[in-house]
């Protein structure tokens, strides 16, 4: 059970992070989701589109790093991580992530340029908004990715602690 629990808390906050994220993107250039993405939803509005894309496009994510977390914290013999005690590294991951995706969103507004066939697609204004919002875009999913696997690690290793942690004290050689 406290492994499924993993997988939707994982699934949760891609989720909320995804829709936040949007919710600004689609104010910085909200063609980003009406032209450069296919037309699921049928709407202008930046609110509607942030909502719908930011669930499509975050929860694969969450529900793949979901289950290599839960299998790193739960599998096997040796002590177990529950997804309470996973929330501060969960979400010290998510700010990671919008920390690096506003960074890079600046980075791709000031001074990227966009690829030759598409810069025929946008005016001048248009091509450093959309910059913003697709450097911004892949630095989530990479820096989410990245990030989610280094989660996995530390857990995985935070388990190998626990279990030496427990056969030191149960045999007094704690202190040595």
């Amino acid at each position: 059970m406290e492994f499924l629990k993993i997988v939707a808390g994982c699934i949760v906050a891609a989720v909320v992070y995804g829709v936040v994220h949007d919710q600004i993107t689609a104010r910085v250039y909200v063609e980003y989701f009406t032209v450069f993405h296919p037309p699921v939803f049928h709407t202008q509005s930046p609110t509607l589109l942030a909502f719908g894309w930011g669930v499509i496009a975050s929860w694969w994510m969450g529900a793949f790093l979901g289950v290599l977390l839960a299998i790193a914290c739960r599998a096997g013999s040796l002590p177990k991580i529950s997804l309470s005690n996973l929330l501060r590294p969960i979400a010290i991951l998510l700010l990671v992530m919008g920390s690096c995706a506003l960074m890079f969103g600046l980075i791709g507004f000031l001074w990227a340029r966009a690829p030759e066939g598409m810069a025929d697609l946008l005016s001048p204004s248009a091509e450093r908004r959309f910059l913003a919002d697709w450097w911004a875009h892949s630095a989530s999913y990479a820096s989410g990715l990245f990030g989610g696997i280094v989660l996995c690690f530390v857990s995985y290793r935070r388990r190998l602690r626990m279990r030496l942690e427990s056969a030191g004290c149960s045999t007094g050689i704690a202190g040595a």
